[in-house]
């Protein structure tokens, strides 16, 4: 038996040896938890991965990392350990330093949601806001034109972009 999401190994009633499911169950969660890999998506496995260096594998991967597409790879002290990621699954490349993100068939680097981004707590994005006209071409040029930066400078302001 395991775990419905990250198929964990779970202790049977009566089992024999119960500590290699335990510590089979560890090195997962060893791997799954805020998981830090190497670099990109990569078909081919590294030639000489240090123990616990993670990486995500590419579309068409080939060698070790054979029929393991989208996988989370772990090189374990007994070989390479797999983890198929679920949806929005997370990692930090340690490289880049972006979050890769797992959007169902792909991962996506530097892949953001949010609802709003706060800095120093004050608000520098938010939904997005209504579209400001074109100056249409009328005879008060300088007018026109004062309109569409008045329009602009209150876009940015209601996005939190400057200050009022």
């Amino acid at each position: 038996m395991t775990t419905a999401r990250y198929s964990l190994p779970l202790l049977q009633v009566g089992q024999a040896q119960k500590e290699l499911t335990h510590n089979e169950c560890i090195q997962a969660l060893e791997n799954t938890v805020q998981p830090i890999v190497e670099g990109a998506p990569r078909d081919a496995p590294p030639l000489a991965p240090a123990v616990g260096q993670q990486y995500l594998v590419g579309d068409h991967p080939s060698g070790d990392f054979s029929d393991q597409a989208h996988s989370l790879a772990t090189w374990t002290e007994a070989g390479w350990l797999f983890t198929p990621p679920q949806e929005r699954f997370s990692v930090v490349d340690r490289l880049s330093g972006l979050c890769w993100t797992f959007e169902g068939t792909a991962w996506h680097a530097g892949l953001v949601r949010a609802k709003e981004v706060l800095v120093d707590g004050k608000k520098v994005l938010g939904s997005q806001g209504p579209a400001i006209a074109a100056p249409s071409g009328g005879t008060l040029i300088d007018h026109e034109a004062r309109a569409s930066i008045g329009a602009l400078l209150a876009a940015m302001r209601q996005h939190g972009l400057i200050s009022t």
